[in-house]
């Protein structure tokens, strides 16, 4: 059964931006336009492929692309200007919006102004997206080194200057992607909490969420990151800044919390006095008084320095004494189950990788959740398009040849 992909509404792509050409590497624009005064009709194949064993994402947001930004202005100079045009009326209601926020009258007028200028350089375009023949994986999909993922069949000047775009998206969203699937793999069937939203540029952070999702993920920290997902809500726990606003105190932070969030599971982070197994404790009983419900405590101790319950038991010399380690794990799962709160679950965030995971779960740490973050947004790989066909002769450079896959499917 074909599984279903994401329309192309979905994305909230800016078409004028992509049609003209904006994101795009310039001699691709060039490429269109040397072939379109060349009158050139012939039909060409374009073959993407990358080179590692990867989960598969951003299939579906290339087709969106190609589907409705392939195609041509028919008087192009005259969309070139009302292009310009646009980019300076954007930059004024910018102007607008930061400086007087309360002038209704003139960011009015500049929105009516951008509308009209969205609709001339609709009726100058001539889509032919939806005549490209596309054939691809899914999102989701493993993939294999050199395995074909897509192949674009039309004219090549109709989408010639879409190829930084597609091959972008789907370099960063198969990143997070793979990345977030190797964790969950690690982790053996635990949550998979994507905390990368303080990592990157906030503006990737939709798509990010999307891929972390498509990667198996369990929880999205921001509501952007949802977006593409329309029924997937973003969690998170309280941050330090809140202990530290009230002091320092846990407890209170917490207890704040969990009475103005009585609906969200309560997690604790408990690792602000370094002093993780007294702090749970303290957080528990005060909650338990107050008949509150304690969902979780979250360490995330420093990576420079060992939490004080291995100073006082010392235990300094068994592994690695810094950040969140086994035997910190160990002594706040028994602190918690001595003294009757065994249900309090145990979430690890602070430089957990794929690999730390595994060791983890290799020896049996009781941890019930894991939080990554930059480490899902490292390590990508490279996209690469070429045309291996044209009219249906074989034509691709050297060391690359058309290599069919019957795998994909028509989009």
């Amino acid at each position: 059964m074909t599984k279903e992909r994401l329309k192309p509404e979905t994305f909230r792509l800016e078409l004028d931006k992509l049609r003209r050409g904006w994101f795009s590497a310039v001699y691709f624009c060039r490429e269109a336009k040397v072939l379109e005064q060349r009158s050139f009709s012939k039909q060409a194949l374009m073959q993407v492929f990358q080179k590692r064993d990867v989960t598969l994402c951003g299939t579906d947001e290339t087709i969106a692309v190609l589907r409705t930004c392939s195609g041509y202005y028919r008087t192009p100079d005259k969309a070139h200007k009302l292009f310009d045009r646009l980019l300076d009326i954007e930059k004024q209601m910018a102007e607008l919006a930061v400086n007087s926020r309360g002038d209704k009258v003139s960011r009015f007028a500049c929105a009516k102004d951008k509308i009209e200028l969205e609709f001339e350089l609709d009726a100058l375009w001539e889509n032919t997206g939806k005549d490209l023949v596309i054939k691809a994986l899914h999102d989701g999909d493993k993939i294999t080194p050199w395995e074909t993922v897509m192949t674009i069949e039309g004219r090549p000047q109709h989408f010639a200057h879409l190829e930084s775009i597609y091959l972008g998206a789907l370099a960063r969203r198969t990143m997070v992607a793979t990345n977030v699937a190797r964790v969950v793999e690690a982790a053996q069937g635990k949550k998979i909490y994507f905390f990368a939203d303080r990592f990157d540029d906030y503006k990737n952070q939709t798509g990010d969420g999307y891929a972390a999702m498509v990667g198996g993920g369990f929880g999205l920290a921001t509501d952007a990151m949802s977006q593409w997902w329309g029924n997937v809500k973003a969690g998170g726990t309280m941050p330090h800044a809140l202990i530290a606003c009230l002091e320092g105190d846990t407890v209170a932070a917490t207890i704040a919390f969990a009475e103005t969030y009585p609906d969200v599971p309560c997690i604790s982070l408990v690792d602000f006095h370094n002093d993780c197994v007294n702090t749970s404790l303290a957080v528990a009983k005060a909650l338990k008084e107050r008949s509150l419900k304690l969902w979780g405590a979250r360490l995330d101790t420093s990576e420079n320095m060992p939490d004080q319950s291995l100073i006082r038991n010392g235990q300094l010399g068994r592994e690695k004494p810094t950040g969140v380690n086994p035997t910190l794990v160990r002594n706040v799962r028994g602190a918690l189950d001595t003294n009757g709160y065994q249900d309090v679950k145990i979430i690890v965030s602070g430089g957990f990788t794929a690999e730390k995971i595994a060791e983890f779960e290799k020896h049996r740490v009781p941890v019930d959740a894991y939080g990554c973050g930059s480490s899902l947004l490292k390590n990508g790989g490279d996209f690469t398009a070429d045309i291996v066909m044209v009219d249906h002769k074989l034509c691709a450079k050297v060391g690359r040849s058309y290599n069919p896959n019957d795998r994909l499917e028509l989009a």
